[in-house]
């Protein structure tokens, strides 16, 4: 690198998707996999994650030892412990003040929408399982088609794998 070239941090998504993209019900997650949430801590923690404002409240606080950033659209929204930002641009500007390695877009389906075509990394945790009820959905990811890495798993008779992709 030469002096006074900037360093820009990964882009990843991380997220939990059954064998049609589902991704959650009611503003909630369809499945809860304790291994899977273990990872995604382990994969987060000390990073910056990027989430819309129903995901933040679906959690109900920020999560520990990450720079929790909330999208919304309401200024007076003031989310204790968080970043708050108005829009896409000034998440990742914020985001990027205090991350040169791995920035996380956490959530939802709209916010995954509007930065599919940004990322770098999929972090996506397969679950060989469907809900018809579910209301949101992950976008098509077909341009990430390099396997980084891939790991069949099971709990309680759940099978789901992990599975780290980029585009070629």
């Amino acid at each position: 690198m030469f002096k006074g070239d900037v360093k820009k941090p990964r882009l990843s998504t991380i997220a939990a998707i059954g064998e049609n993209r589902e991704l959650g019900k009611k503003n909630e997650l369809i499945w809860r996999i304790r291994d899977d949430l273990k990872r995604v801590k382990d994969l987060t923690t000390g990073h910056p994650i990027i989430m819309g404002q129903k995901t933040y409240e679906s959690i109900g606080r920020p999560l520990p030892n990450r720079t929790n950033i909330v999208l919304t659209q309401d200024p007076d929204y003031r989310p204790e412990g968080c970043v708050m930002a108005l829009s896409l641009e000034e998440a990742l500007s914020k985001a990027q003040e205090v991350e040169d390695e791995e920035i996380f877009i956490f959530g939802g389906a709209y916010v995954y929408t509007q930065t599919i075509d940004m990322v770098d990394r999929l972090y996506l945790t397969r679950i060989h399982d469907t809900d018809p009820n579910a209301d949101a959905f992950f976008p098509e990811y077909a341009a990430f088609t390099k396997v980084i890495a891939q790991e069949l798993r099971d709990q309680d008779g759940l099978e789901y794998e992990w599975l780290t992709l980029e585009r070629e």
